[in-house]
């Protein structure tokens, strides 16, 4: 099956039925329990981290993570569309998590459940049980960016730190670690910026054009964090789109920020 990474609501109600499809939703449990796309399964985005100080956001073992795939139904041949309801934090992280254990059919439901309510689409109120499957899966780090990774490579001309949090975690009023500021050299996007508040959170039309115009661009190569890895998988989804050398940096700011050696900006 091919599909999209950017998948339309119209489009995937076109293709819902077909068994290949899985449809994972990474949204409230609140927001999923009042109505979700009909087989969509819920799954909690806390189930996608360690949460384990200093860094929740880093992975949780390969245990874990094949655990919680299989209780999903998740196979080889199965392509996932996976959705939210915040504009594509969590399902970019989940797909991140996918590029990690090598899963590589896949979609995001461009603008979440808002789009699809929107498009004025059945919902349903009933929560699947998923056939559970055993997958296998290994760890492909070449999609995961650690300090040991970023610390050599800063100030590097076609190295790029794509830091989604707000400007003023960025420029260190907000200080959500022992240290403020950022990663020196980093640049700021912050995640919503590229969002369409107006059109049900999809990606903005110029959103590629918006992030050239600040130093990043598809000649580099680009890690992106937040605070913890949560804002940072809607921009290694943009990344990804925009065919960029993308990898995440699972500690994000939460470990940067809290550990004794790293050099920090403000």
């Amino acid at each position: 099956m091919s599909l999209p990474l950017f998948i339309e609501a119209n489009e995937l109600h076109a293709e819902i039925t077909k068994p290949d499809i899985l449809v994972v939703d990474l949204c409230s449990e609140q927001n999923y329990l009042a109505g979700h796309i009909p087989g969509a399964v819920h799954i909690t985005p806390k189930s996608l981290m360690s949460g384990q100080t200093p860094a929740p956001g880093r992975l949780p073992t390969l245990e874990h993570l094949t655990q919680l795939m299989g209780s999903i139904g998740l196979s080889p041949g199965k392509h996932v569309v996976v959705y939210d309801d915040e504009g594509g934090g969590w399902a970019g992280r989940f797909i991140w998590t996918l590029d990690v254990l090598g899963h590589k059919h896949y979609s995001y439901l461009n603008g979440g459940i808002h789009a699809w309510r929107s498009a004025g689409l059945s919902e349903s109120t009933e929560a699947p049980i998923p056939t559970h499957t055993q997958p296998s899966f290994e760890l492909h780090t070449d999609v995961i960016a650690e300090i040991d990774d970023i610390m050599p490579n800063l100030g590097r001309d076609d190295f790029v730190i794509w830091d989604a949090r707000s400007p003023a975690e960025y420029r260190g009023e907000k200080v959500l670690a022992k240290k403020g500021g950022h990663i020196p050299g980093a640049i700021n996007c912050e995640w919503t910026s590229l969002m369409n508040p107006n059109q049900d959170l999809r990606l903005r039309e110029d959103a590629k054009e918006r992030l050239a115009a600040i130093g990043i661009n598809k000649s580099q190569e680009i890690v992106t964090h937040c605070q913890s890895h949560h804002r940072s998988g809607f921009t290694y989804l943009v990344g990804k789109l925009f065919g960029f050398n993308i990898k995440a940096y699972p500690g994000s700011w939460s470990e940067w920020g809290n550990h004794p050696d790293t050099p920090v900006e403000q």
